[in-house]
């Protein structure tokens, strides 16, 4: 799947794009519809759980957007990974009827 990554207000390092787009390459086996998926990486001050993940996924008909909050990126995406993967398989069986 192709993914678009930006961060901001940070310089995202090759080990957390790689992970991330692990995981999202793991989505194509609940839907084998996405077309792409754009990931936003924001650093911002509200305490513990500074790091914002957001995830567009773009699908026939409609996108899928989750934003999740975290300690780090990667719980962030773990988070935002299980949620992804409910909506993509909803979106499915949507299609199927």
């Amino acid at each position: 799947m192709k993914a678009i990554f930006q961060a901001t207000n940070f310089d995202a390092d090759q080990k957390l794009i790689d992970f991330i787009q692990k995981k999202l390459n793991k989505l194509d086996n609940f839907n084998d519809t996405i077309i792409e998926a754009e990931v936003y990486m924001k650093v911002n001050n509200k305490g513990e759980k500074n790091k914002t993940l957001e995830i567009k996924i773009a699908v026939p008909g409609n996108d899928i957007m989750v934003s999740r909050d975290a300690e780090t990126f990667e719980k962030a995406m773990d988070l935002a990974y299980d949620v992804l993967k409910r909506q993509l398989r909803k979106h499915k069986e949507k299609l199927r009827k």
